[in-house]
């Protein structure tokens, strides 16, 4: 990821071909290690293509990923009238508050001299 990151800062930065000494460069910047083998793998990918279109096309891909949370309302379909009176007594624990300690009670106050 960040090899991926420096290509991407390089092309934000107005270089539009970035070269392997440049990501070394952006990464030594901040102190992180850089791996030849990445960077010329992501160089070979990406040579020739246009960054906007390779950004589109992984919104794309990451648009048919599973985010998860329908696990939860599939389990809670499922589980059918045993799921409701655990969910009311999670919502009576909720309604449970602790007392705060105010600030009189601890002997200062935000505004005091």
């Amino acid at each position: 990821m960040k090899v991926i990151a420096a290509y991407l800062l390089a092309v934000l930065g107005g270089n539009t071909a970035p070269t392997a000494e440049n990501l070394k460069d952006i990464l030594a910047s901040v102190g992180a290690e850089s791996d030849d083998e990445k960077i010329e793998l992501l160089l070979s990918q990406v040579k020739g293509k246009d960054i906007t279109e390779l950004i589109a096309s992984g919104r794309e891909k990451l648009a048919s990923v599973p985010a998860g949370g329908g696990a939860v309302a599939v389990a809670a379909s499922t589980g059918g009238a045993a799921a409701a009176p655990a969910a009311a007594e999670s919502k009576k624990e909720e309604k449970v508050e602790e007392k705060e300690e105010s600030d009189e009670e601890m002997g200062f106050s935000l505004f005091d001299d």
